[in-house]
């Protein structure tokens, strides 16, 4: 086999710990010298009580927090330059991540921001952001995004236009991963961001471009623990090993998709976000079948080898196991509860066309999905999820 020549990051410490999230002063104190902490988070959260313990075991570890809790779905501009305000007023040295992957981002964000002459608008696109930034600790709630692990931030710019930024200070200094933190989260959010990491997984597997050895032993990984525990953790939540399978999981489908990046279901993904609000998870969720279908009619044979990851066994060829495989992920999606249509979700049938328009916007994605998508292939595939 010819290696073609690639490269791989990743974050330097990751820990796995039920309960760690109670214990996370320990860490810090362990590894850095910071001792003042602005906590990104959203008020959901703060309301749920889950912040509670974490700002006690701060405290009494010698820190003083400051809580941020103004994120929301898919953050604009203000949020991050809100955020990167508060940092600067209570001199933070630390900045610590909790929540859902909107508070990653955030969290990612404001800690290159805060001592940076940088602007937004100076960072999007890829490798743009100068200089250092602050120490960054990410702790995920839910188990789908991994950008607790990736290099990537994605802010919304407009009404509906949302920008990523890709560079390595947005990789994080530690990463704790307790998934005691998501057993409260409702099934529908259960199942959506656990599909969502189900697409970064297969995403990763198949792009065109930056596919590489180490990439997808990670995604094969991750599509595994994933869809073994998936309806678990969606009708079980409680279940304690289903819980941290799907984080671990998630994470490894975040440090695929942060080497070999994500494709059409994302860019696809994306305007209904941005003109619906629909949350990202279940946006990816509800275009994977269709994007599926349509990569297979040209380019099966990646499916066929995903299909023995999720329990088919060998034998047929390769346009039956890629249908196979394709089979069970769409098993998979109805059985754990999450909306399968857009027109369940309030997409208009007359808003179509004008997705396709905006999904065709998304180059940096489209670039790496298997086979090219053109406008009018978006359009069918949104009448299809339709």
């Amino acid at each position: 086999m010819t290696i073609n020549p690639f490269e791989f990051r990743n974050v330097p410490a990751i820990e796995v710990a039920w309960g760690g999230a109670k214990r996370l002063g320990r860490g810090v104190v362990e590894r850095f010298a910071s001792r003042k902490a602005l906590l990104v988070t959203d008020t959901g959260l703060i309301r749920a009580g889950l912040i509670d313990s974490i700002i006690r075991d701060l405290t009494d570890s010698g820190i003083t927090p400051t809580i941020f809790d103004q994120v929301v779905a898919d953050p604009p501009e203000r949020v991050v330059y809100a955020c990167v305000e508060k940092a600067r007023q209570s001199k933070a040295d630390l900045i610590v991540g909790i929540g859902g992957g909107s508070s990653l981002d955030i969290a990612k964000l404001v800690a290159a921001l805060v001592s940076s002459k940088q602007s937004l608008t100076d960072i999007y696109g890829i490798g743009k952001i100068q200089g250092s930034r602050l120490p960054l600790i990410l702790v995920p709630t839910t188990a789908g995004t991994g950008s607790e692990v990736t290099n990537i931030s994605i802010v919304t710019t407009g009404e509906t236009t949302k920008m990523g930024i890709v560079s390595a200070q947005l990789y994080a200094d530690y990463v704790l991963l307790d998934a005691e933190l998501t057993v409260g989260l409702p099934q529908i959010h259960t199942a959506a961001t656990g599909i969502d990491a189900m697409v970064h997984a297969i995403e990763a597997y198949t792009n065109r471009h930056k596919k590489n050895p180490i990439s997808d032993a990670l995604a094969r990984e991750a599509l595994r623990l994933l869809c073994a525990n998936l309806i678990t953790s969606c009708k079980q939540p409680s279940d304690r090993n289903a819980r941290e399978c799907m984080l671990l999981g998630a994470m490894m489908a975040g440090q695929a998709f942060a080497n070999s990046p994500v494709a059409a279901v994302h860019a696809l993904a994306y305007p209904l976000g941005g003109h619906f609000h629909i949350p990202h998870g279940l946006s990816n969720a509800l275009m994977l079948g269709p994007v599926l279908r349509f990569n297979a009619k040209h380019a099966p044979a990646l499916y066929a080898e995903l299909a023995s990851v999720v329990g088919i066994p060998e034998g047929d060829e390769i346009s039956l196991r890629a249908e196979a495989f394709i089979f069970e992920m769409q098993r998979l999606m109805d059985e754990s509860g999450a909306p399968r249509r857009l027109s369940e979700v309030g997409v208009t049938e007359n808003s179509l066309s004008m997705l396709a328009e905006d999904a065709m916007k998304q180059t940096r994605l489209l670039v790496n999905n298997p086979i090219e998508v053109r406008q009018e292939d978006a359009l069918l595939l949104y009448r299809e999820a339709f």
